[in-house]
């Protein structure tokens, strides 16, 4: 049984759409990030970054005490490895899926996410923040859409690659882009939106916190520096 800690961010949902994937049995922690669960104790335990998602698998590979991780790319490559698959065994194979997560984990997620600060939660709307977060968001689009021109999936077969940019693609109104400009972008796009376990992955998911931002809100997501981890 897998234990996920989680809210409805990107992040989170790159796990529960592996977890729908592969049919591993799994229990939903919510984590509500908008009244500051990240920081209770029990949660700081599994995850010390205080962000969502972690897991806690009470029944690792190999037999022994459960494990703990924190960081959606390594819990996808933990839970791929476990169970042997999204992610090839030969090492050609291997060697792209792993370069691709690492280049989401670095890039599309990072810049997506300022890109969606700037643009949306910011009280300070910034020229030069919102110009540039939107123009790199755009950037990694192309090179998503280059890269999709001559296959069905990023990496070859369908991989926790797909299922980690995925998310990070969904809000692309919300990031200022016109996802009709990258077509081969957008094919890959509509056919993993219409997969069965995207669909329930993302059914009655909760939001990543509430519209308009509260004030309390603001300061528990935007605020925190070296003493809250204390």
């Amino acid at each position: 049984m897998i234990d996920l800690y989680y809210w409805g961010t990107p992040n989170g949902r790159k796990i529960t759409i592996f977890l729908e994937e592969t049919g591993l049995p799994y229990n939903l922690h919510r984590v509500d990030i908008g009244k500051g669960d990240q920081f209770k104790p029990e949660f700081l335990k599994i995850s010390p970054n205080n962000r969502i998602p972690a897991i806690v698998d009470q029944a690792p590979k190999g037999g022994g005490a459960p494990i703990s991780l924190f960081e959606s790319g390594a819990i996808l490559l933990y839970l791929a490895e476990k169970i042997g698959r999204f992610i090839p065994a030969d090492i050609r194979g291997r060697a792209e899926v792993l370069q691709w997560l690492f280049w989401q984990m670095a890039n599309l997620g990072p810049m997506a996410g300022q890109n969606g600060h700037f643009n949306n939660y910011a009280l300070d709307k910034l020229p030069y923040a919102i110009e540039r977060y939107t123009n790199e968001t755009n950037r990694l689009y192309g090179v998503l859409n280059k890269r999709l021109a001559d296959r069905e999936f990023i990496a070859g077969d369908y991989s926790i690659v797909d299922m980690a940019c995925y998310p990070w693609i969904v809000p692309h109104k919300r990031h200022r882009q016109d996802i009709e400009a990258f077509p081969h972008l957008k094919r890959w796009f509509d056919n993993i939106a219409e997969r069965p376990a995207v669909l329930k992955a993302y059914e009655g998911a909760a939001p990543s916190y509430s519209k308009p931002m509260t004030d309390a809100e603001r300061k528990i997501l935007f605020g925190q520096t070296a003493q809250g981890v204390a």
